[in-house]
């Protein structure tokens, strides 16, 4: 089958969160063609190589969400007001009811479910209606930018039934929201969803929300093209903690929550079949009011080849090392890790730290630059001296270093993994160290606690007297590490593998494309349907048939469109 692969920021690119499970995805669903539709998040990324891409990725097609020119289209009277009518009605679904209030606290999900179906039905009849106008009228960026948009949203906001945050909404904070939704709304603009494009496609696979889902929905809408959507992290719940009390303004913040919250409620509502990567994501989607028998979880595939070794040699662990490793920011609280490690030099003092990764960003610069300060000052004995450094028990390394030439070499040195996080999605580390045969001590964020499943000790977030008793608990029972290692490399092996999670994806196909077919019409050259035009042997994996002949999705049959030369069931042959 064809399917449409829809990434937002990630693979073919070098660089991107989604770029390595996609990658392995699409190597190992080789009977499958792919069209790859990315995209992209900023000009370094554009500037990026890409990936090498295998025989079955046909043809790549990107666009930036990070900028986009004015379209130049010129709204008639009878466009404009139809713009006029379809925005309002957006805005005013988003400001309705209690959703223009969803993401004033971060961590309240419940708050994004829309209020009734009837605004879930105006906020889609709306969207729809915007892509159809983009559609007729080649582009709808201008209109975006125009102050008739701001003046809807300002009519929504002081409408009588609108809330109070939004009531409270000055002219910079329309400006500002108008400006999110301009960006936000950008894929309507693209020209992605006709017969040559996902319109030609069995499947659209959405690896993200947001974005990328709303193109699949696009594609739906258009050509009735079923949507699957992946979602390892909850782009709605990245909103939200995006959008914190010091990022913008209440109203900016109640508003722009509103509107991800109703966009991710309709992906919910469309999409075909929904797969999270853990219960945690499960349950953000449940909330929003997605269909229980819809969703399938699937966790992430990880490369266990690369393990092999490290997992099958315990013996190459330090019994007193302590090991973390990731990217080093905020989230990942360094800073508690550095605290827990100083209670336990006071019960076992040869023990030691290595802290192995690279800082994410400015941010994670600077945040490494105080953990580095901070280690200093709670072991200033070990760090006296320019020459001392090696005595210290906390070591700052990165993979390719001597000490830690490749991932593997930095998980086998530890005696016993930790995860210090306060935020977490899915925790590729704990698996990586589940792989190694390694006994864990995490932090109860994200879905540690599926991942682990009893196989390594959890403790709440932000305590470092708690996480120093975990690591004194192992560090002093070699046994108990021994077991706890044997039994989370087991359990990494039956549920976090490529394998694992490229037969779970090759089953949802199949599934999908059997229940939801797409229903094309090929018209022969006096312009009539032709039936049996697509034989059941083209859906066969492999070079049956002839060029496919061209086709129109069942909603254009009233303008018919001539086919190619076609291929019959005798040319087949």
């Amino acid at each position: 089958m064809r399917i449409g692969l829809l990434t937002e920021g990630g693979y073919p690119y070098v660089s991107g969160d989604a770029r390595h499970w996609c990658d392995r995805l699409v190597r190992g669903l080789d009977r499958h063609e792919f069209d790859v539709y990315a995209l992209s998040r900023g000009r370094h990324q554009e500037a990026e190589c890409r990936v090498p891409l295998p025989p079955q990725v046909r043809r790549v097609r990107t666009a930036p969400l990070w900028t986009a020119e004015d379209d130049g289209v010129a709204y008639g009277r009878r466009a404009r007001r139809r713009f006029a009518e379809c925005y309002g009605e957006l805005a005013a679904a988003v400001t309705a009811g209690d959703g223009a209030g969803a993401g004033a606290r971060a961590d309240a999900a419940s708050d994004a479910a829309p209020a009734s179906g009837d605004l879930a039905d105006r906020f889609g009849s709306a969207l729809y209606g915007l892509a159809e106008l983009a559609r007729e009228n080649g582009g709808l960026v201008g209109a975006l930018r125009s102050d008739a948009a701001v003046r809807a949203l300002e009519r929504a906001c002081h409408a009588p039934r609108a809330p109070r945050t939004a009531h409270e909404a000055r002219v910079p904070d329309l400006l500002a929201v108008a400006a999110h939704l301009e960006r936000a709304l950008r894929p309507l603009s693209l020209d992605w969803y006709g017969d040559d494009g996902l319109g030609a496609a069995d499947l659209c696979h959405a690896t993200t929300g947001g974005p990328a889902a709303l193109c699949g929905l696009l594609a739906r809408h258009f050509s009735d093209v079923p949507l699957l959507v992946t979602e390892y992290g909850v782009q709605l719940r990245s909103h939200y903690l995006t959008l914190g009390p010091d990022a913008a303004a209440p109203a900016v913040r109640a508003l722009l929550a509103a509107f991800h919250g109703r966009l991710a409620a309709e992906v919910y509502r469309r999409a075909a079949i929904l797969t999270p990567g853990n219960a945690h994501a499960r349950r953000w989607q449940e909330r929003c009011g997605a269909d229980r028998a819809r969703i399938r979880t699937v966790y992430p595939g990880m490369e266990a080849d690369r393990f092999t070794e490290a997992g099958e040699s315990p013996d190459r662990a330090d019994p007193d090392t302590l090991v973390w490793v990731g990217r080093v920011e905020p989230a990942k609280d360094l800073v508690s890790l550095l605290h827990a490690f100083a209670e336990v030099r006071k019960e076992h003092p040869e023990a030691r730290l290595r802290i192995v990764g690279a800082p994410s960003g400015a941010e994670g610069a600077a945040y490494l630059g105080h953990c580095r300060a901070l280690a200093a000052q709670l072991f200033p004995d070990e760090a006296e001296g320019a020459h001392a450094v090696g005595d210290n028990p906390v070591s700052f390394e990165e993979i390719g270093a001597p000490e830690a030439p490749t991932l593997p070499d930095a998980y086998a040195v530890g005696a016993v993994v930790v995860l210090s996080s306060v935020v977490e999605g899915f925790p590729i580390s704990l698996v990586e160290a589940m792989l190694c045969g390694r006994a864990t001590v995490s932090t109860d964020a994200g879905a540690v606690v599926e991942v682990i499943g009893g196989t390594g000790l959890v403790v709440p977030p932000r305590n470092p007297r708690a996480l120093a008793e975990a690591c004194v608990a192992l560090l002093r029972d070699p046994e108990r590490r021994a077991r706890l290692g044997a039994a989370a490399r087991a359990r990494a092996l039956e549920l976090f593998t490529v394998e694992q999670n490229i037969a779970a994806f090759h089953g949802i196909y199949l599934e999908i494309v059997s229940r939801c077919p797409v229903r094309r019409v090929v018209l022969d050259e006096s312009g009539e349907p032709l039936p049996f035009a697509t034989p059941a042997e083209s859906h066969v994996p492999g070079r049956w048939t002839r060029p496919t002949p061209r086709v129109i999705p069942g909603w254009a049959t009233n303008t018919p469109v001539r086919a190619t030369p076609l291929a019959t069931a005798e040319g087949a042959r």
